[in-house]
C-alpha cells in the first residue's frame, strides 16, 4: 500500500462554480479525492495538508518560500510521495521554482492542475490525479515533476524545470524543443523523448554546494523585470529612480534569438542596455538555443552592448532562478556564474541536434 500526501494549494484544481463565477472553496481541494474514490479503485492510503487557498494568478514569491518550509518539514519516511494540487496559470513558475527549492527531495513531488473546475465534464484535473497515483504505484523517481492530460488525452510528464507557460487558446503545456520525460500508460513512462542525457531512469535527487543555503533562503529577490519584445516597444517608457529601480532585467526574444538593435532612438534595444548598464543593471536574454546559435548581427550588437546571455533555458526557469540568484549573492559576477555555470536541477539544455 502506498501513502500519499496531497498538498492542496487551491487553483481551478481546487475550485468550484459559485453562481457565476469559479473560485477557491475550502470544500473544493478536496473533492478530488472523494472523486477518485468514487471512480477508481485503489489501495493507495491517503494523508492531506493545505498551506494555501488562493487562486494561482494571485501567487506571490514570498509563498514559494512558506509552501517550500511545509514542504520540507513533511516526514519523507512516512510517506511514498506527494502529489501537489496547483493553478494552471501559474504552474510552470512554481515548478520551476520548487524543482530549484526542492531540488534534493528524496521522494517524487508531482505538481497536478486541472484546465476546468472538477464539476465541469470538460475537466482533466481527475485523471491528472489519477494518472499521478498510478505512476507512484508502480515505482514514481524521486524528484520534481509536473503531470497533465494533452488535447489528445495523453498524460504526459515533464520535469518541473523544463515546463512552459500554459497557452492561452489551447490549455495546453509545452516544454522547450517539445522534449518531455515521456507519456504516462497506466502508471508505466512509456515513448520518452527528453533530451541527451536525461530520461525518466537517470532523473536523481539534485545535490549541490547551493542546497543548504537555498534551504535558509527567508525571502525572494521580486525586483526583476521581465520584458517581452513587439515590433515599436519603447523603451524611453521603462524609467526609474536611484531609490527604486529593478536589481536586474530579462529581455525575452523572438524564436531567432533576435530583438531590435537599431544604433539608437527610442526602440533601440543596445541602447536601452547601455543605458542599463551605466546604473549598474544587467540586462539578461533569453531564450536562446545556444550561445554559438546566436549567430544573427542584430544579436551579436545585443551582446556589444553589454547584455549577458542565459543559453538553453525556459524563460520561466530563468526567471525564477534569477530571483535566487539575487538573493542569494551580491557580486555580479558571483550572479552570473550562479546563472550560467551552475545547473540545480537540469534546468539547462543540451543543444538538440
Amino acid at each position: 500500500m502506498k501513502k500519499i500526501m496531497i498538498v492542496f494549494t487551491g487553483g481551478t484544481i481546487g475550485s468550484v462554480k459559485q453562481g457565476q463565477s469559479v473560485d477557491v472553496n475550502s470544500a473544493g481541494s478536496y473533492m478530488i479525492i472523494d472523486l477518485f474514490q468514487q471512480q477508481y479503485t485503489s489501495l493507495t492510503e491517503f494523508y492531506t495538508m493545505q498551506p494555501l487557498n488562493i487562486l494561482s494568478e494571485n501567487l506571490v514569491a514570498e509563498q514559494w518560500l512558506e509552501l517550500a518550509n511545509e514542504l520540507r518539514a513533511i516526514d519523507y519516511s512516512s510517506i511514498d510521495a506527494i502529489i501537489l494540487t496547483h493553478g494552471s496559470d501559474t504552474l510552470a513558475y512554481s515548478a520551476a521554482m520548487l524543482s530549484y527549492l526542492l531540488s534534493d527531495i528524496p521522494v517524487p513531488l508531482i505538481i497536478i492542475a486541472s484546465n476546468y473546475h472538477l464539476q465541469d465534464d470538460r475537466a482533466n484535473g481527475l485523471r491528472n490525479f489519477y494518472n499521478a497515483v498510478r505512476w507512484i504505484e508502480e515505482g514514481a523517481t524521486a524528484g520534481v515533476f509536473v503531470v497533465y492530460e494533452n488535447n489528445r488525452s495523453e498524460s504526459i510528464l515533464y520535469l518541473g524545470s523544463r515546463i512552459m507557460q500554459c497557452e492561452t487558446f489551447t490549455d495546453q503545456f509545452r516544454s522547450p524543443y517539445d522534449l518531455v520525460l515521456g507519456q504516462l500508460v497506466d502508471g508505466v513512462v512509456q515513448r520518452s523523448t527528453v533530451s541527451r542525457g536525461i530520461t525518466v531512469a537517470n532523473v536523481r535527487p539534485a545535490t549541490h554546494k547551493y542546497t543548504g543555503i537555498m534551504q535558509q533562503l527567508d525571502q525572494l529577490n521580486t525586483d526583476i523585470v521581465y520584458i517581452k519584445p513587439y515590433p515599436s516597444l519603447n523603451y524611453d517608457l521603462y524609467s526609474w529612480t536611484a531609490e527604486r529601480r529593478p536589481t536586474a532585467i530579462l529581455h525575452d526574444l523572438y524564436h531567432s534569438g533576435t530583438a531590435c538593435a537599431l544604433t539608437d532612438g527610442p526602440y533601440s534595444l543596445p541602447q536601452f542596455i547601455k543605458r542599463c548598464k551605466q546604473e549598474n543593471i544587467t540586462i539578461y536574454l533569453c531564450p536562446v538555443k545556444s550561445s554559438a546559435e546566436a549567430q544573427y548581427a542584430s544579436t551579436a550588437k545585443l551582446v556589444e552592448a553589454g547584455a549577458v546571455i542565459i543559453e538553453g533555458m525556459s524563460t520561466e526557469a530563468a526567471l525564477t532562478k534569477l530571483m535566487i540568484a539575487y538573493s542569494l549573492f551580491h557580486s555580479e559576477q558571483d550572479v552570473q556564474t550562479f546563472m550560467l555555470q551552475e545547473q540545480l536541477y537540469y534546468e539547462r539544455h543540451e543543444l538538440v541536434l
